[in-house]
């Protein structure tokens, strides 16, 4: 009897074993908490950027709107700029994430992190969530702000969950298309001039301001090409209720945002070396 309370003890704290999924899924969700605790830090952050978006609805949506210089039917252009300023917002906080990595490699943080248990893979996940929390924070404001305009946005709550979802996948997109270039060109100079290079082409080669059929060819095969044109879609047909392929946008998305995470986690041991 003694044997057997004896053998309790070292028996009660032997270590859960889990499956490699649920390990992997177990370090995403801790690397997703330390990016959290980050985004803490950070709230003046997210109310200064929210000042280019508003822009973006308070002059140039209301100054189109006036002109009607862009026809998009019986759906007022102010109602039609909201999704896709939300998705260029977004974008713009996405798509330089890559100076972050390359910082906390040049403060030592990285080396750290990749000799850890942690697989490569949860650290840009982690990453991956917290743009796309930083975007959450973003479309917040804009749909308020829309709101305030009178933009006709919907209430149901099964749509706005999915807005959630897409701007989080687009986010993540992004997000990972940045650490792949910081991963590749090893440099906070280099990766903001590209940073800024590509982010107003991927804006205006996408249905963001103006409808896919004013396009001429050649940019309707870049909008088709491009996430944002997906991203967009599908947050139109959630939010006004315009008529969208949601089913392909979020498979698209859901793609996209897989193979940039692999992709970049590929690539991440190279910024360490």
């Amino acid at each position: 009897m003694s044997a057997r309370l004896d053998a309790l003890p070292a028996a009660s704290v032997e270590p859960v074993r889990r499956s490699p999924p649920g390990l992997l899924l177990a370090r995403v969700a801790a690397m997703c908490l330390v990016e959290l605790q980050k985004l803490r830090h950070d709230r003046t952050e997210l109310l200064t950027r929210a000042i280019q978006p508003a822009l973006w609805l308070l002059i140039f949506g209301e100054v189109f709107t006036r002109l009607r210089a862009i026809p998009t039917g019986n759906i007022p252009y102010l109602d039609y700029l909201a999704p896709g300023i939300l998705a260029q917002s977004a974008l713009f906080i996405a798509i330089f994430y890559g100076i972050q990595i390359i910082w906390e490699r040049d403060a030592g943080v990285l080396a750290k992190l990749l000799v850890t248990p942690t697989p490569r893979v949860a650290l840009v996940t982690g990453k991956a969530f917290a743009a796309g929390v930083r975007a959450l924070v973003q479309a917040l404001v804009v749909l308020v702000l829309a709101a305030l305009l009178g933009v006709g946005l919907t209430a149901n709550p099964v749509n706005l969950l999915g807005m959630a979802v897409v701007v989080v996948l687009g986010s993540a997109f992004f997000c990972c298309l940045s650490i792949t270039i910081a991963g590749l060109v090893l440099s906070r100079d280099r990766l903001m001039g590209i940073g800024q290079a590509i982010t107003m082409p991927l804006f205006f080669a996408s249905n963001a301001l103006y409808p896919v059929e004013l396009m001429p060819e050649w940019l309707k095969v870049a909008n088709y090409a491009n996430p944002l044109g997906y991203e967009v879609d599908a947050l139109r047909g959630l939010l006004i209720g315009t008529p969208a392929h949601l089913a392909l946008d979020f498979a698209v998305l859901v793609v996209a945002a897989g193979t940039m995470i692999s992709i970049a986690s590929a690539l991440l041991g190279r910024l360490a070396r």
